[in-house]
C-alpha cells in the first residue's frame, strides 16, 4: 500500500516574556505571515487567484486559531506560555516552501512581532472512514451572497442546521477534489451539528460568521479526505474550516 505524505504542519511557537499581543481579529496577520514565507512567485499566483474552476478560485490551504492560554482585555489578546498553530495543505510545494521559509528564518512575524518557533512537526493523516466526528480547529463558514433591494449584494451565512450548509459544503468539497485530482466523486458530504456554537470574527474589517465545536461528517472517503487537508467550507485561507478527526 502507497504510504501518504503528511499534508498538516504543527508549529510550535515560543512566547515573548510578556505574552503574545494581538488583534482579537488575527486571522488577517497569520494569513499575511504565511505568504511572506513562501517564495514571492507562489505566494503571488496563490494570492492573485490560485487555482480557478469556473468563477470561483481557490488557494487549497488553511491554518488553525493559536491554540494557548490567553487573556481577553479590550481587543486585544494575549497568549501565554506555549502556543501551536496548525497550517494544512494538499499541495506538496506550499508546505515544501513553508517549512523551508520556516527553517530559514526561525520566526513568526506576527504584527511587527517575531515569535520565536520551537519546533514543528509533519502530522500523519488520521485514519479516514465515511463517517467520522471532527472538532474544529478554526471556525466552519458556509455562504452565499444573494441580492437585496436595490440590486446591492448581500452576504447570508448559513447555520449548521439549514440544508444549505451541507449543501454547499459538499459542492465546494467536490471542486476541491476536482481539481486535485482531475476527476469527479459519486456522493455528498452530509455535515451535523452535535455541539457547536457561533463565532463572529472581522477579516480585513468585514464580518466573517462560523461554527466552532464537534460534528458528524459523513461521505465518501476522498471528499472527507480532501476538506481534511485543504479545509472545510469557505475562506479556508483566511483561517476557517481547518478540524481535527477525534473519532
Amino acid at each position: 500500500m502507497k504510504t501518504r505524505l503528511p499534508m498538516r504542519v504543527r508549529l510550535d511557537l515560543a512566547t515573548p516574556r510578556g505574552g503574545l499581543s494581538l488583534p482579537i481579529h488575527y486571522n488577517y496577520l497569520i494569513n499575511s505571515a504565511i505568504y511572506r514565507t513562501i517564495s514571492s512567485d507562489y505566494a503571488t499566483f496563490l494570492h492573485d487567484g490560485g487555482f480557478k474552476l469556473g468563477k470561483r478560485s481557490f488557494k487549497l490551504f488553511t491554518f488553525s486559531r493559536i491554540l494557548a492560554p490567553f487573556v481577553l482585555k479590550g481587543y486585544r489578546i494575549t497568549f501565554r506560555g506555549r502556543a501551536t498553530l496548525f497550517i494544512s495543505s494538499p499541495l506538496l510545494r506550499f508546505l515544501k516552501e513553508l517549512v523551508s521559509g520556516f527553517l530559514r528564518r526561525g520566526y513568526l512575524n506576527l504584527n511587527g512581532s517575531r515569535v520565536r518557533i520551537s519546533g514543528f512537526e509533519f502530522l500523519e493523516s488520521p485514519f479516514i472512514s465515511e463517517s467520522v466526528i471532527i472538532r474544529t480547529l478554526s471556525p466552519i463558514t458556509v455562504y452565499s451572497t444573494l441580492r437585496g433591494e436595490g440590486g446591492r449584494k448581500k452576504t447570508y451565512y448559513y447555520n449548521p442546521k439549514e440544508r444549505e450548509f451541507s449543501e454547499l459544503a459538499s459542492e465546494n468539497a467536490r471542486k476541491k477534489y476536482f481539481l486535485l485530482s482531475g476527476r469527479k466523486v459519486s456522493g455528498n458530504l452530509k455535515i451535523e451539528p452535535l455541539r457547536v456554537r457561533e463565532n463572529v470574527l472581522l477579516y480585513k474589517g468585514t464580518v466573517v460568521k462560523g461554527w466552532t465545536g464537534t460534528f458528524l461528517l459523513e461521505g465518501p472517503k476522498p471528499l472527507i479526505q480532501t476538506v481534511y487537508d485543504a479545509g472545510l467550507g469557505s475562506k479556508n485561507p483566511q483561517g476557517f474550516g481547518m478540524f481535527e478527526v477525534i473519532s
